[in-house]
């Protein structure tokens, strides 16, 4: 609960072939013995997630991955895992080590990277035993390499300084709502706490807004959908109203109803959309609920893995709200985790969470997926927003002019 959230953190792959040092290289950047390592060639076999302080960025996740050139059956699938990893990516460190060969492989990874979009810093490792041409492998590959040694420590700094320099520009928003607020205004949370929620503790955007209202000197104030109209009498009986009312997507529709409707309102759903993705796209996407026709196919898709329980939103309520919404009848598939299909043409709509659980890279990587295959995609609080007839009251202020 003191840590910063992984999906906060700027993610930085790892990939080159087995026994490149991969693991070595991770030990060697943050100075602990936080990757297995064996001279064995393939001792990490599906990706590994490490969250570390790596200075003078900060809070950084690592992810190892199995060697590019895996064989196999098996090593074909820990390959295509690997794949999936440069969909959170925000930085890759490409690793070649002596002796180097053939680099179509590389090459290729190279290539696959670039066309996301993510920035490549080369690592020429285990240069205490020789035997590489930095200058022909820069030449071959077309990227500047830092010639490092994991085991000795020659480099490490200096490729620190390159991994800084490679940061890509807004890897992440600054803020989720303060920019949106002056020092001083007052912000009603409107936060049920119903069986999905963790015992003795809040969600996790319902956290991460009420700390960046703290870091933009805003006034938070915090209540459950039953005690909203107490609250709302004490703002009265001060003079006015909140400058600011954010509730839970799954409770508009109580709150439009006691709230004046030139008070501004959304939602955490709708915040992390913004902070994460594509507002506008989502947006868009939800207004294709009323096009679904019968016999289209949804997707549901939740970035956690929580055990549902009777009423969970994903799997009962958003269903039966896109079926009135739509009046057709409809089929659903829902999926958790990193479960999300590569493949979507199946589909008519997509319904993601908030996404809080991760990065603004892996979010924007799903909606680029959808977009590519012609899907429209939206999220909870969006679709909820727009069922409750509330919309463009809960974007209008998210969204630029025009």
């Amino acid at each position: 609960m003191l840590d910063t959230p992984k999906a906060n953190r700027l993610h930085i792959a790892i990939f080159g072939r087995r026994n490149a040092g991969k693991s070595s290289l991770i030990n060697a950047l943050t100075g602990q013995d936080a990757a297995l390592v064996s001279p064995m060639p393939g001792t990490t076999t599906d990706p590994v997630f490490k969250a570390m302080e790596l200075l003078p960025i900060g809070p950084v996740v690592f992810i190892d991955t199995a060697g590019i050139d895996d064989q196999g059956e098996l090593g074909e699938l820990r390959v295509e895992r690997t794949l999936r990893v440069m969909d959170r990516t925000d930085l890759a460190l490409l690793v070649v080590s002596p002796p180097a060969g053939d680099l179509s492989m590389e090459r290729e990874w190279l290539e696959g990277l670039k066309g996301r979009g993510i920035p490549v810093v080369g690592v020429c490792n285990k240069v205490d035993v020789g035997g590489m041409d930095l200058g022909g492998l820069e030449g071959e590959l077309g990227i500047r390499f830092v010639p490092v040694s994991a085991r000795t420590g020659e480099g490490i700094e200096f490729l620190k300084e390159a991994i800084q320099e490679a940061v890509p520009e807004g890897w992440e928003r600054d803020t989720i709502v303060g920019d949106l607020l002056s020092p001083g205004q007052v912000v009603l949370l409107v936060a049920p706490q119903d069986i999905q929620a963790p015992k003795g503790r809040l969600i996790l955007p319902q956290v991460q807004v009420m700390r960046d209202l703290l870091d933009h000197r805003c006034v938070g104030v915090m209540a459950t959908a039953g005690e909203l109209g107490v609250s709302l009498e004490f703002f009265r009986r001060g003079g006015g109203y909140p400058d600011l009312v954010i509730t839970d997507s799954q409770v508009f529709h109580i709150v439009k109803e006691k709230l004046p409707p030139e008070v501004p309102l959304t939602s955490f759903s709708i915040l992390m959309a913004r902070y994460k993705g594509d507002l506008k796209t989502l947006v868009d996407g939800a207004r294709a609920v009323m096009s679904l026709k019968d016999g289209d196919r949804v997707l549901i898709a939740e970035a956690c893995t929580h055990h549902p329980l009777k009423g969970d939103i994903g799997r009962e309520k958003l269903p039966q709200v896109i079926r009135e919404m739509s009046g057709a009848e409809l089929g659903f598939d829902v999926v958790a985790g990193n479960d999300f299909p590569r493949e979507l043409r199946g589909y008519s709509l997509v319904v993601h969470c908030g996404g809080c659980m991760l990065n603004r890279k892996h979010m924007m990587s799903r909606i680029m997926r959808a977009r590519s295959h012609g899907v429209p995609m939206t999220n909870y609080g969006v679709l909820l927003a727009l069922r409750s007839g509330i919309l463009d009251r809960a974007v209008g202020m998210l969204l630029p002019s025009g």
